[in-house]
């Protein structure tokens, strides 16, 4: 108001600063119903979150059938790679991008999948990369999805920050290795998530532990956990320990992610079932 003396209190207009924000939320593509969009991250790269995304969203698929990766690290992509989709090429039609299936039917989407080639760096800058992340959700042909897993790039920057304010997250998984950084990491996650109002469902620990095959020893190659000292903190319970195993990367170098059976998440992946369905209630 052009008579404005910031004081609220004696003020009678309805001005803007007084309504509530609006939602940046962006539309879903008309053709598609998404249920459950999780986002899985990390405070620093090379974690394991593409992994993890990967081995939750093929759980998913072989329980409903219905999964889903959009794959939101532009300039990193490696959900193509890990689910033997590398060299495949999205198409279109009237509706909108087509998402590829992988072997088992998770729906993809990345942009390796609009790419000439692979290898190509994405040299573009954060407004760009927000852009696109954006028409993944608005421009992607999903159609009925159970659950969709969000694979962010490390960090708190804009495409995490997209992520959280343009799609409906309903929770998100936070991905660490047992290292002293690993109660930084996850405070940095667990702080972002508060300031976005977004519930931390679970804490992932790869590379937790090697088990020696001929005596079942476990070894702490990287040290002792602080997984669940860090999860009680920030009171999360839901935790989840990756070990160390040839055959794990042998799968994402195949291109055979969803024929690992990894048990050491089903119990995790059962509890973010059932938090999620109590946040759907809400």
């Amino acid at each position: 108001m052009p008579d404005c003396n910031s004081n609220c209190s004696a003020c009678g207009e309805n001005c803007p600063s007084r309504q509530e924000p609006q939602s940046l939320q962006e539309p879903m593509n008309a053709f598609s119903s998404v249920k459950n969009v999780i986002a899985v991250v990390s405070g620093k790269g090379g974690v394991g979150k593409s992994l993890v995304t990967s081995l939750l969203a093929a759980k998913m698929q072989k329980k409903t059938g219905k999964a889903a990766v959009l794959d939101a690290d532009i300039t990193g992509p490696s959900i193509p790679k890990l689910f033997g989709a590398e060299g495949a090429r999205t198409d279109a039609d009237e509706r909108g991008l087509l998402p590829i299936a992988s072997a088992a039917g998770t729906k993809l989407m990345s942009i390796n999948l609009l790419l000439e080639n692979s290898t190509s760096p994405v040299i573009w800058r954060g407004p760009v990369l927000a852009g696109v992340v954006k028409q993944f959700w608005t421009d992607v042909v999903w159609g009925d999805i159970d659950w969709m897993f969000v694979d962010l790039p490390p960090g708190t920057g804009d495409v995490p920050l997209t992520v959280f304010q343009s799609l409906p997250i309903r929770g998100i998984v936070i991905v660490t290795s047992p290292q002293e950084l690993v109660g930084m990491i996850v405070e940095k996650a667990v702080n972002m998530a508060e300031m976005m109002k977004v519930p931390v469902l679970g804490l992932v620990e790869n590379m937790a532990y090697y088990e020696c095959p001929d005596c079942g020893a476990r070894h702490e190659i990287f040290g002792p956990s602080r997984v669940r000292e860090a999860g009680a903190k920030h009171c999360i319970f839901n935790i989840a320990q990756i070990p160390i195993d040839p055959a794990i990367a042998a799968a994402c170098d195949a291109g055979s992610i969803e024929d690992v059976k990894a048990e050491w998440l089903d119990a995790f992946a059962e509890q973010l079932a059932k938090d999620t369905e109590k946040l759907s209630q809400q």
